[in-house]
């Protein structure tokens, strides 16, 4: 029979055969047109929307029988012949996608191949310490529970391989605005703040070559003005006050220090509260307390590295969030009569 077939189209002339190719060319596109359309179609209307996830390592195999099972695919081995045929059957990128019954199978391919996975966003205000960032990452779902976050920011691997002399990262945490995948782990996440946190020091010029030592100071100062200064303008003046108090020995005084030792922040602190025992008390205690006391922002650290120095000695906040500056301790109390005292009468 093939004998006789190919007799036969030997006889054909060259156009005949051009013609045969076209035909047979057309067909066979038809037909995989025709099987396209029916199994590479939706298989609905965009009613029902599914989260996929693929695992590190996770074949396409597997990743084709999730899809068929929920019912966003009509065939496993078309799908199968179309990551094949696209040269994307090692391509599948790990991450949670979100895919809907709307969509047809190459569409799902090249969404899978994108890398284009379920992301959620957070933002970490500046002056958060790790504590409301734990509280505000597990609210997202992107830490199991707080006190996960902060064993995990407490890692001893982690502080040694960023050469934070500290036994947690709190301080070197950057307040921003992150977008980060869906399955996004805590680990990760710490670890992209703090490379925002290193990429933004590059950017202050009197932090190149200081040491860990040196940096970690210049964190802690910029983590109190960051808690204290309501306004940004007077951050560097609020340093150079900080700094002067250090310079003659005198205690930094900052309330801030003492609203860390609360887990929400007092309206008001009382006099007993300035009398706690604690080595974040820089009433009670000389120099810097133990470690950073929040996580400030690039325009608190620049005013640690860039004090302005003053006259002033004092200052308190005013009903309109500004601060009021005094040289000596009795212009501070006429000050504190005058903004403050007239409040709580």
């Amino acid at each position: 029979m093939l004998g006789k077939i190919w007799n036969y189209w030997k006889k054909l002339s060259l156009w005949t055969k051009i013609l045969g190719f076209i035909v047979l060319f057309i067909l066979s596109f038809a037909s995989i047109f025709v099987i396209d359309l029916k199994l590479g179609s939706p298989t609905g209307k965009g009613e029902f929307s599914y989260e996929l996830e693929i695992a590190p390592g996770e074949g396409y195999k597997t990743v084709s029988l999730e899809l068929f099972e929920n019912k966003l695919i009509h065939s496993r081995n078309y799908f199968h012949f179309l990551l094949y045929v696209t040269q994307n059957t090692k391509k599948l990128k790990q991450g949670v996608y979100v895919l809907n019954n709307g969509m047809n199978s190459s569409e799902i391919i090249k969404i899978l191949v994108s890398g284009k996975v379920k992301t959620i966003t957070f933002t970490v205000p500046e002056g958060f310490h790790n504590r409301q960032i734990a509280e505000l990452l597990t609210s997202k779902k992107l830490s199991p529970s707080k006190e996960y976050f902060l064993q995990a920011a407490s890692n001893p691997e982690l502080l040694k391989k960023y050469n934070i002399p500290a036994s947690t990262v709190e301080g070197y945490l950057f307040p921003e605005t992150y977008i980060v995948p869906y399955n996004y782990k805590t680990e990760q996440i710490i670890e992209l703040m703090l490379k925002r946190f290193f990429k933004n020091i590059k950017n202050i010029p009197e932090a190149k070559d200081i040491s860990p030592q040196e940096l970690h100071e210049k964190v802690i100062l910029a983590s109190i003005v960051e808690r204290e200064a309501k306004k940004k303008e007077e951050q560097p003046l609020m340093a150079g006050v900080f700094l002067k108090r250090l310079k003659i020995k005198m205690p930094l005084e900052s309330c801030a220090t003492v609203q860390y030792l609360f887990e929400k922040p007092k309206k008001r602190l009382l006099e007993k509260d300035l009398e706690i025992e604690s080595p974040y008390n820089t009433y009670l205690n000389k120099g810097y307390p133990p470690g950073p006391i929040s996580n400030p922002g690039l325009p608190a650290l620049i005013a640690a590295f860039r004090p302005i120095e003053s006259e002033n000695l004092f200052f308190l906040v005013k009903p309109d969030g500004s601060h009021h500056f005094s040289k000596t301790h009795a212009e501070h109390l006429e000050a504190k009569k005058k903004y403050i005292d007239v409040l709580y009468q």
